[in-house]
């Protein structure tokens, strides 16, 4: 027989399909990463579940006794139905119906009890489970795992396909008993200086906790070595990006960052110029910056980056700042034009002798405003290009690329963003940018993946936005909405409107459900969390297109004369650029778009938004999209419109509403997500490298910081863990081949 090993695939304990199951839905592929899958409760094993807390399609495993057990003929078809009420302590009722009575009529008794496995479904009025898995507690019949609850916690695994709860604690159980060497990652000396278990102490005390025992320390440990292993992968590529030696950009004294300076409108908030002396110290290094600028939404972070720029051209090289949509990328083209004035005119009538130039290159572009662009970046005739993905192709070069800068990070994964660093002669610096620090922002804020710049401070004149949740069943509300936006349209103000779909032009035909990449709304369910109560997410309905919600908006008399034009991704390059200027300029009323308009679009005008659908929107991009608005002096207004959007959803809103603070509703926004992908570019979700830490707790940052400065210390001495061979093979199992690929880059 073959040996048993961490390393062994699933294929070794499961067949094909059920190992495959596994790999897709739960990320768990090898006997290591099984033996890390951590159960998401304990039962008692004598204690009743309270029947009372059940819920329609929740998937339960519950302990109950047998009330009542009847057997009767089957109306249709031979044999007989066993039809058995289960029951708890304070008399709350459970049915389960076997439509073959055979074997289960003489097991489940009156009085007897055990574990049950299955949906929740509905029989009349009455709560049932239909043929469900069980097994019995305290029967002649049980059998030796039986015996052995008497005296252990039962763990409730999350389950996959026909890997019921039951056939998942018997493969972990399995796997514990017959793998041949549990590794151990952790130096011993740390080990000892942080009072931790030892792993296979711990696994065991995780998956078969006696009854005396918590399984706590035994997590703590998985969660040290979690935090460790990640410390250890970024410290080492803190090490390797000091290696580097990148160009100093020093700008000479009296060039475009003076001049833009000289004529700026406004006074720069404190933070600005804190965070502005601290780039223009870090270009002046040889080791390559790489910092995060994270800030409220407009804090300014979009000026603070054009004077980097700026200073970057003066010291004789490039920039390039990367967009996530066109619409950003195209805003971003215009606003840095407009602030700069004849300083963006270099070489052109009427420019400054100074002056630089500012090329826009996207996807979608025509042939000739696309070589244009190509050209001026090869050349080095413009100092700054702003761009989107395109950017990021391999035919694109420039001429001297001294700093790169990254809009909204999280849409681009570290891969993306190395892409782009691998255009310069020599490294470029790197500054992203984040408003609302969403999942994967905080996560690599906490783990400390790079330097952190935040702005807290709004610019003088910002008044603070009101936002409410709006009842979409209430037709006195909705009508109300609508009047307090044709209200601020009277006033000469303006109003977004946005929506979570496109959907199709035509009003009579069957609306579409498909979106574009870049419309598609940030918020999904979470798979699993261990907090996560269970209950089912609230059904699909559906949700309100563009086109759809433009039709009844310029039928609603209280919006007679409001100009309306629509807005999406879908939309030709020519067509978008257009509705926004008309928009900017005041020639449009009231903007009906996607998620295009979330980030990056300013409007100083524009005082009011409605948000259709809000249930489907995350609470970061809620934060976001409502950053749109009281952009200017006069007070800005958000409307949550939302129908029926369930418990879950509502608390979503509900922190919205409560605070501007986009800091403190990260935080909420973690409790609704996970952490996403600390190394990659994956956001949320299935393969996350984050499966024990749960950032919103205290004690896991405690963990967080001591495995920091753990890990940090080791590779200080030992960079390439040659000392540490099974730490080296734990970062190995944690990389894929870019990430790898890049701590040997650099």
């Amino acid at each position: 027989m073959a040996v048993l090993t961490e390393e062994s695939h699933l294929t070794k304990l499961l067949k094909k399909a059920e190992a495959a199951a596994m790999a897709k839905n739960k990320g768990v592929e090898t006997v290591g990463e099984l033996l890390e899958f951590v159960p998401r409760k304990y039962l008692r094993p004598n204690e009743l579940t309270d029947l009372s807390r059940l819920h329609v399609g929740e998937n339960v495993l519950i302990v109950a006794e047998v009330a009542q057990a009847t057997t009767r003929p089957m109306r249709n078809r031979r044999g007989k139905m066993l039809t058995v009420v289960l029951a708890d302590d304070a008399g709350n009722q459970l049915d389960v119906t076997f439509f073959n009575a055979y074997v289960h009529e003489r097991k489940l008794m009156p009085g007897v009890r055990g574990f049950f496995i299955g949906q929740i479904g509905t029989y009349g009025r009455r709560l049932q489970l239909t043929h469900p898995d069980y097994e019995l507690i305290g029967t002649e019949s049980a059998d030796a795992e039986v015996e052995y609850y008497r005296t252990h916690w039962v763990p409730v695994y999350s389950t996959t396909g026909k890997l019921n709860a039951f056939r998942m604690r018997k493969l972990v159980h399995h796997a514990l008993d017959t793998v041949d060497r549990v590794r151990e990652p952790l130096p011993e000396d740390v080990r000892l200086k942080r009072s931790l278990l030892g792993r296979a102490e711990a696994l065991e005390l995780v998956h078969r906790p006696p009854l005396g025992q918590s399984p706590d320390a035994g997590l703590r440990r998985l969660k040290y070595d979690e935090a460790f292993v990640l410390q250890t992968i970024l410290a080492q590529r803190r090490k390797a990006s000091e290696t580097v030696m990148g160009t100093p950009r020093r700008p000479r004294p009296g060039g475009l960052l003076t001049a833009f300076d000289a004529r700026l409108p406004f006074e720069l908030t404190a933070g600005q110029r804190a965070v502005g002396e601290v780039l223009e110290a870090e270009l002046a290094r040889e080791r390559p910056m790489h910092r995060l600028l994270q800030g409220e939404v407009g804090s300014g972070k979009t000026v603070v980056a054009l004077r980097a720029m700026l200073a970057a051209i003066d010291a004789g090289g490039q920039a390039a700042l990367l967009a996530p949509t066109e619409v950003l990328a195209a805003q971003h083209y215009r606003s840095i034009t407009a602030m700069l004035g004849d300083l963006a005119m270099g070489g052109m009538l009427g420019g400054s002798d100074i002056g630089t130039k500012v090329a826009l290159l996207t996807g979608s572009q025509s042939a000739g405003a696309r070589r244009a662009a190509l050209l001026a970046a090869a050349s080095g005739e413009a100092g700054i290009v702003v761009g989107t993905h395109a950017l990021i192709q391999k035919h694109v070069q420039f001429a001297d690329l001294a700093l790169v800068v990254v809009d909204e990070q999280h849409r681009f994964g570290v891969e993306q963003r190395d892409a782009l660093r691998e255009k310069g002669a020599r490294p470029p610096h790197v500054l992203v940018m984040t408003a609302t620090p969403i999942p994967r922002t905080v996560a690599m804020t906490v783990f400390g993946d790079m330097e952190t710049s935040t702005l807290r401070e709004l610019p003088q004149g910002r008044v603070p936005i009101a936002t409410h949740v709006v009842d979409a069943d209430r037709a006195a509300w909705v009508e109300r909405t609508w009047q307090r936006v044709a209200e601020e349209v009277a006033q000469g103000h303006q109003a977004y409107v946005v929506c979570p779909r496109i959907g199709d032009p035509d009003p009579g035909s069957i609306l579409s459900a498909d979106t574009s990449e870049e419309d598609a709304a940030s918020w999904e369910p979470v798979d699993w969390s261990p907090e996560d109560d269970g209950s089912p997410s609230p059904p699909e309905k559906e949700l309100t297109g563009v086109y759809a919600m433009w039709h009844e908006l310029v039928a609603r008399p209280e919006l007679e004369g409001v100009r309306i034009a629509v807005l999406h991704g879908r939309l030709d390059p020519e067509t978008k650029e257009a509705t926004m200027q008309a928009f900017g300029a005041g020639e449009v009323d009231l903007l009906v778009a996607t998620t295009v308009i979330e980030v990056g679009v300013d409007v100083p005008n524009a005082s009011v938004m409605v948000v259709v659908d809000a249930d489907r929107f995350g609470i970061s991009q809620l934060h976001q999209l409502r950053g749109r608005v009281g952009r200017g002096s006069v007070p800005g207004l958000c409307l949550l419109m939302t129908r029926d959007p369930g418990d879950r959803a509502v608390e979503r809103l509900q922190a919205v509403a409560s605070t501007t603070d986009g800091f403190q509703l990260a935080r909420a926004d973690l409790l609704a997500r996970r952490e996403g992908d600390v190394l990659g570019a994956r956001q949320s979700g299935r393969g996350n490298s984050i499966r024990h830490l749960r950032l919103t707790r205290a004690e896991d940052e405690q963990i967080i910081a001591e495995a920091r400065e753990d890990a940090f210390a080791l590779v200080d001495e030992d960079p390439d863990l040659r000392e540490h061979p099974a730490l080296a093979a734990a970062v190995a199992v944690r990389l894929d081949e870019d990430q790898a690929a890049w701590l040997e880059r650099g």
